[in-house]
């Protein structure tokens, strides 16, 4: 059983906070869980980060609005903002049976499943982890594993203001950032990319 909680639009470092204890829960035999949720301005620095992929410094970015913060997850510099779905997977992969890699396939299946459903064509790279559209990035991807059970995950751009990546190289990758609203150019309701996320998440991993 895979519960599915959402936590509505909250700072990074609480939904850190509750994703580590729903980690220990889980690692204790408690269920699955998988956490939505949107994020005010946010800028994460993975395990793998180069300050050259900020091009600003931290203290010109506060006084912007954006919160920055060094992270415990794979890959290098990321972005969060309104508008950008946040999937966050608390799941056991030995109880799930899941290596990493078949784990991070299967995450990368469920945007790929939801952008079809708006005809919107879109793939995995296992070189450059993430969701493409082309050659422009519409989803990343980067997850911290602690006592065989993930945390962290994917933020999924809907109808993200895409000027605030100016700030960063994504991903430490000179690229395109794109959105469903871009490519779609509809406007779609959070609430209604939340169920049909959910759905498609139960779908891909199994609804135990």
């Amino acid at each position: 059983m895979i519960e599915i909680i959402d936590l509505g639009l909250i700072h990074f470092k609480t939904a850190l906070l509750k994703q580590k204890q729903a980690v220990l829960d889980v690692a204790s035999g408690g269920p699955d869980l998988l956490m939505l949720c949107e994020h005010p301005k946010t800028i994460t620095l993975g395990r793998k980060y180069k300050e050259a992929n900020l091009f600003q410094s931290r203290d010109s970015l506060n006084k912007q609005g954006f919160t920055v913060v060094e992270v415990d997850r794979g890959g290098d510099v990321s972005l969060h903002a309104p508008g950008q779905l946040i999937f966050y997977p608390i799941l056991n992969l030995k109880r799930n049976n899941l290596g990493i890699r078949e784990y991070l396939k299967k995450l990368e299946q469920v945007a790929v499943d939801l952008l079809a459903d708006f005809d919107i064509v879109a793939n995995g790279d296992d070189g450059n982890r993430g969701i493409w559209v082309g050659q422009r990035k519409i989803a990343s991807i980067g997850v911290g594993v602690s006592r065989w059970v993930t945390y962290h995950g994917m933020g999924l751009n809907l109808y993200t203001d895409l000027s605030l990546f100016n700030v960063i190289r994504p991903c430490g990758l000179d690229i395109q950032m794109t959105a469903l609203s871009g490519e779609t150019k509809k406007y779609f309701d959070m609430s209604e990319i939340k169920c049909r996320s959910a759905e498609n998440f139960k779908k891909v991993f199994g609804d135990k």
